[in-house]
């Protein structure tokens, strides 16, 4: 398990993944185990997940400090009601095969 400060928390990666795509286009999952919710959310991850090509965001979830749970899809962003990380999970790769056009 890797152990790093996140905002002067001790955290704990829990879960990493990244895969890319033929065309280009990159998946790349990471979610933490924090001693105490970041600032705006109820839950002790911090997660950042990321759908698109070097230098361009088409899909992302994160829970950015102060911002708490949220989504971008092409450049909106959007709040994000999180349950659990399966659901996030979950959500974000349906999120990633919609804007592949494989729904």
């Amino acid at each position: 398990m890797v152990y790093v400060t996140i905002c002067h928390m001790k955290a704990a990666r829990a879960f990493y993944d990244r895969a890319e795509y033929p065309d280009g286009a990159v998946v790349e999952m990471v979610n933490w185990v924090v001693p105490e919710p970041v600032a705006g959310s109820k839950h002790r991850f911090k997660y950042s997940l990321f759908y698109g090509y070097p230098g361009k965001r088409v899909v992302g979830y994160d829970n950015e400090r102060g911002k708490g749970d949220h989504r971008h899809i092409r450049g909106r962003e959007q709040a994000y009601s999180f349950s659990t990380v399966e659901a996030l999970v979950a959500d974000f790769l349906s999120d990633v095969r919609r804007m592949r056009g494989k729904t």
